[in-house]
């Protein structure tokens, strides 16, 4: 039986590594932050909800270039997309320090094995309009970020000296 999974942005990576178990290897060298799937408890959530899309963005590649490298592997058509950022880092125009209301640092969460993402959902809910939310990540937490834009919240990711991120959110 042949896969016919075509491999999109949108792709899960649990689909993909289920579709072709070859592309694990190649996916956890190309984004080395990824060798965690072989955790089988990441493995039964972060892979099933996150995209190829997110992937890249917490390994920080170009998904053009991630797809094409999975393509290529199986015999698939390149992908071309214009350079097409889902993520604002532009400094947008609702960004005041003063207007920073809460935050986390989820540095020390994720070195525990600890998932910030129900603590930082329930503080944005609870976010007074127009106010800022600061959050603090080691890596670019994509899911987390798309989740917050589906409740109707704006971002700004801006990329530290110690490559770790702040990633600040406004209700629209």
């Amino acid at each position: 039986m042949e896969n016919v999974l075509i491999i999109t942005p949108k792709t899960k990576v649990l689909q993909l590594i289920e579709a072709y178990p070859q592309l694990e290897a190649v996916l956890i060298g190309y984004v080395p932050a990824f060798k965690k799937l072989q955790n089988p408890v990441l493995r039964k959530t972060v892979a099933r909800i996150a995209t190829l899309q997110q992937a890249a963005a917490i390994g920080n590649v170009k998904i053009e270039d991630l797809i094409n490298k999975l393509r290529s592997e199986i015999g698939q058509d390149l992908f071309n997309q214009k350079e097409n950022s889902m993520y604002n880092t532009e400094k947008p125009a609702w960004f005041d320090e003063s207007l920073i209301a809460a935050g986390l640092d989820a540095r020390p969460m994720l070195a525990a094995g600890e998932h910030p993402v129900n603590q930082v959902i329930a503080d944005l809910k609870i976010l007074e309009q127009g106010k800022i939310y600061k959050l603090v990540a080691p890596f670019l937490p994509a899911p987390l970020i798309d989740k917050a834009v589906s409740l109707n919240f704006d971002h700004w990711v801006t990329k530290q000296d110690d490559d770790s991120f702040i990633i600040y959110f406004s209700s629209k």
